[in-house]
C-alpha cells in the first residue's frame, strides 16, 4: 500500500513538472489534462484522478510555481541580515532566476499578469493572490531597509516597491524575450542607480 502511494505521489509530481514546462512555454491558459497525459504516456483518466479538472490543474501549476519562486529567491535572501543585504540578496537571486534557459527562468507571474490581465476568473485571482504576496514580500524588505536606516526616513516606499517591480518586469523581458546577455548585469546597474536615490 505504501509503495502504490508512493508512486501516486511521484506521479502527481511528475504532471505537476510537466503542466508548469508546458505552461512556461504556451501560458496557463494551454493546458490541458489531455495534453499533459500525451506527453506523459498516462491516460486522460489517470491524470484526472491526481489531479482533478484542468481549473485544478492551472492551480497545481500555480501552487509549485509559487513555491519555487520562493525557495529561488525569498528563502535564500533571509540568511541575509535585515536591510539592504537582505533586499541586495532578493535583487541578485532574481537576476540569477531570470536568466536561466527553460521553465525554472521564466516567470509566470510576469506572463501570467499579461495573459489574464484583461480576463475575469478564478485563475486570474490565483495569479493577483501571487503577484500580492510577491509584492508584500519586497515591500516588508524596503521596510525593514528604511527601519535599518539604510534607506531614507522620508522615502517613498510605495514608489521603490512600484520601481522595482517594473525593474523586474522589464529584466523579464530583456532575458527571456530579447536574449540579451547583458541582462543580468545591466539590470544589476539598473538596480543600484535606482537604491542609490533612496539611500539615507
Amino acid at each position: 500500500m505504501e509503495a502504490k502511494t508512493e508512486r501516486s505521489e511521484l506521479t502527481q509530481s511528475a504532471i505537476v513538472d510537466m503542466a508548469l514546462e508546458m505552461a512556461a512555454l504556451d501560458g496557463l491558459d494551454s493546458l490541458s489534462i489531455g495534453e499533459v497525459a500525451k506527453r506523459l504516456n498516462l491516460s486522460k483518466s489517470g491524470v484526472f484522478s491526481r489531479i482533478g479538472s484542468r481549473e485544478g490543474l492551472q492551480k497545481a501549476v500555480l501552487d509549485e510555481f509559487d513555491r519555487r519562486f520562493q525557495q529561488d529567491i525569498l528563502l535564500p535572501a533571509l540568511r541575509e541580515p535585515r536591510g539592504l543585504p537582505r533586499l541586495d540578496a532578493i535583487m541578485r537571486a532574481w537576476l540569477a532566476r531570470a536568466t536561466r534557459t527553460g521553465s525554472r527562468g521564466a516567470c509566470l507571474y510576469v506572463a501570467g499578469a499579461f495573459e489574464f490581465d484583461d480576463r475575469d476568473g478564478p485563475l486570474r485571482e490565483l495569479l493577483l493572490a501571487g503577484v500580492s504576496r510577491w509584492r508584500q514580500a519586497l515591500r516588508r524588505s524596503v521596510l525593514q531597509a528604511q527601519e535599518a536606516g539604510h534607506l531614507r526616513a522620508d522615502a517613498d516606499l510605495e514608489q521603490l516597491v512600484f520601481e522595482l517591480d517594473g525593474l523586474f518586469t522589464a529584466l523579464m523581458r530583456e532575458a527571456r524575450f530579447l536574449r540579451n546577455p547583458e541582462a543580468e548585469s545591466r539590470g544589476w546597474a539598473s538596480y543600484q542607480r535606482l537604491i542609490q536615490h533612496y539611500k539615507a
